[in-house]
């Protein structure tokens, strides 16, 4: 379960046994949503944001946030699918500290 980025307490991360559409899980304290990046055409369409079975969705303040950054960091998070699903290669994750 490779941790993507870390901020301010929220956990973006893949799980290894994942599939597609291009997705990233946030996990606060306890409460965990996802969010898709769904592409048409091959070109960038929408942020789908879903709820995971079994947990709580992420509450409304950290669901902002984790938006924010799959927003900000959409194409990083898209490279880092095609590196760790297609590649094999490993995901060193990274710790933002400023405001987004």
């Amino acid at each position: 379960m490779p941790k993507l980025y870390e901020y301010f307490g929220l956990i973006i991360l893949f799980y290894s046994m994942e599939h597609k559409p291009i997705h990233v899980h946030g996990r606060y304290q306890g409460t965990e949503s996802k969010a898709e990046i769904v592409f048409e055409n091959g070109k960038f369409k929408e942020i789908v944001v879903r709820e995971v079975e079994g947990k709580k969705p992420l509450k409304i303040n950290h669901m902002k946030k984790f938006l924010k950054l799959v927003e900000i960091y959409r194409d990083d998070i898209v490279r880092k699918w095609i590196d760790f699903f297609i590649y094999n290669v490993e995901i060193t994750p990274e710790k933002i500290t400023k405001k987004l």
